[in-house]
């Protein structure tokens, strides 16, 4: 993980940290979508610290993570930063014993006219308790009215360090920042937990898929290219444990029937696998209608993943949506084919790319090779890339079909998913072959993030 925390000081351990970064996004104290800060910064992660005062087991264990940053500093009292701040000083106040002030944010005209209520002498050392710090700005605010009173501030503990400057600035003023958490390692926390790129997935079939590869830690997909029906079911049950998505050709078997769907159906339920049947579509709007929602095989009935060609332009997205949207499916558009001299590249790859992104309520991702090189990269962190031809050993084929390792998939070529045909079809033992390509392409994905 790139923000990895140091090693335990107290009492809190790593995993602590990791289950509360959790538990806040449990609670929506961090938020995805697109912010403005109060700097005037725009993120793409929010965080509201006000909520935990309705979880005081969460503000319980936010307190004791902050405090434990703080064991090798010393101080004799503590004061809050309005307003936020202000029930995490409070309650590393009562866990501990140390002395709270708190520093008025309007000093009133009348009575004392104090900026800084509660006892302390000057000289003494004061603690600062912020939520998080970005720019640095609010904890000054605070640390002036405190230097004015007598005493001396040398440290500040928060929560969060969102990483934009704060500890520097800080660090200039000869104040050292101690954080529970950088925003890299909430970031690296959500990711590996599949929650990050499932909440900003518009496609729920995205999501679900995001959600599935982290609990079942696994981005296999085993491309059933098999001869019957009969054989897909077999394969499903023996790679089932193994993967998370189930790549069918129901269209290359003689024998297609609704007991088929079903049984299919019951097996990506007990083994927890989403089903993808390639297809391909590549026509006008109401004809890949006709196709996808009828026919011999009723395609959206049964899958819950399907992919087209954008060819015929949008309308076919259109088409498709219409079918598979009221019955929650998503859709993958080939930008790219793991054949030698494939047409779909430079162009057309760039014309795939803007439609997916502007139909992300349908579209989930793509079929790709390599999103890396794309000239803006892999596009938003919501869509899918999965990638085919993959074996453990790079090399091709009679066809020209081009296989490339799960580590140069995944980690040289910016995808996340795996598909992989022959390497677990072709094998003795498939579930085997299944287990090993999941390693492969799990380590690979992990060392990505």
């Amino acid at each position: 993980m790139v923000g990895v925390i140091p090693a335990k000081t107290g009492t809190v351990s790593s995993k602590d940290y990791e289950d509360l970064v959790l538990k806040l996004h449990d609670i929506q104290a961090v938020k995805f979508g697109e912010f403005k800060l109060k700097s005037g910064i725009t993120s793409p992660v929010y965080v509201d610290l006000r909520v935990i005062v309705s979880y005081p087991d969460v503000l319980l264990r936010v307190a004791e993570a902050m405090w434990d940053r703080v064991q090798t500093a010393s101080f004799d009292v503590m004061c809050g930063v309005p307003y936020t701040a202000l029930p995490i000083a409070t309650a590393m106040s009562l866990q501990h014993g140390t002395p709270m002030l708190m520093r008025r944010k309007e000093v009133k005209d009348y009575g004392t006219k104090k900026a800084i209520e509660g006892a302390f002498l000057p000289g003494q050392t004061c603690l600062v308790v912020e939520d998080l710090v970005t720019s640095g700005a609010s904890v000054q605010e605070t640390v002036a009215p405190l230097e004015a009173e007598g005493l001396q501030v040398r440290d500040v503990v928060v929560l969060i360090d969102r990483q934009q400057g704060g500890a520097a600035r800080l660090a200039s003023q000869g104040l050292t920042l101690h954080s529970a958490f950088t925003l890299s390692f909430i970031l690296d926390v959500l990711v590996a937990a599949g929650r990050a790129r499932a909440e900003l997935a518009k496609n729920a079939q995205g999501a679900e898929l995001f959600r599935l590869m982290a609990r079942k830690r696994t981005n296999l997909s085993v491309a059933a290219d098999v001869e019957s029906a009969n054989d897909m079911l077999a394969l499903a049950d023996a790679v089932g444990p193994h993967i998370c998505v189930l790549k069918t050709h129901v269209d290359v078997f003689d024998t297609w029937t609704p007991d088929h769907a079903a049984k299919l159906q019951a097996l990506a339920a007990k083994h927890d696998f989403l089903i993808f049947e390639d297809r391909k579509f590549a026509d006008i709007g109401n004809t890949v209608v006709m196709q996808y929602g009828g026919g011999v095989y009723r395609i959206a009935d049964w899958s819950h993943i399907t992919n087209a060609h954008l060819v015929p332009g949008p309308g076919i997205i259109d088409g498709l949506r219409q079918v598979g949207a009221p019955l929650g499916r998503g859709l993958l558009l080939l930008a790219e084919m793991s054949s030698k001299g494939t047409l779909a590249r430079g162009e057309y790859s760039a014309g795939v790319v803007a439609a997916a992104e502007a139909n992300q309520d349908f579209v989930m991702g793509y079929i790709s090779v390599s999103p890396a090189s794309w000239p803006g990269g892999p596009g938003s962190p919501g869509l899918v890339h999965m990638t085919p031809g993959v074996q453990l050993s790079a090399g091709g084929d009679a066809l020209g079909q081009q296989y490339n390792t799960p580590a140069s998939v995944i980690g040289e070529r910016g995808s996340d998913v795996i598909i992989v045909g022959r390497g677990v079809i072709a094998a003795q033992d498939p579930a085997a072959a299944a287990a090993e390509y999941r390693r492969a392409g799990w380590e690979a994905y992990k060392a990505s993030l």
